[in-house]
């Protein structure tokens, strides 16, 4: 069963809005990699203050060694936004419950 992967970051989401618009080239291409890589769904949600990565992966490994050969390009995007930290994942698995849907 697939896992949920949840990465919230510290950065000012207009100016993380405005990088990505800047790099879409390069955001495709990462976009790519992770799909190569076993990436089933990827999306950025903006917060107060914070924007939050929200991907499926088939496991926490495939995650994991995405963003292994892709740290570099990823953080210096990271680096243009603002972002200061190193995000940490979380991981989620489903429960199969009577109410899922």
């Amino acid at each position: 069963m697939s896992v949920i992967m949840a990465m919230r970051i510290a950065v000012d989401p207009a100016r993380f809005e405005q990088v990505a618009k800047e790099n879409e080239a390069q955001m495709a291409a990462i976009s790519e990699q992770g799909k190569q890589a076993g990436a089933i769904k990827h999306a950025f949600f903006a917060g107060d203050g914070e924007v939050m990565v929200v991907d499926e992966w088939p496991d926490e490994q495939s995650f994991l060694g995405f963003f292994e050969a892709q740290s570099a390009e990823i953080g210096e995007l990271m680096q243009q936004a603002g972002v200061s930290s190193q995000p940490q994942p979380t991981f989620w698995r489903a429960i199969d419950t009577a109410d899922r849907f």
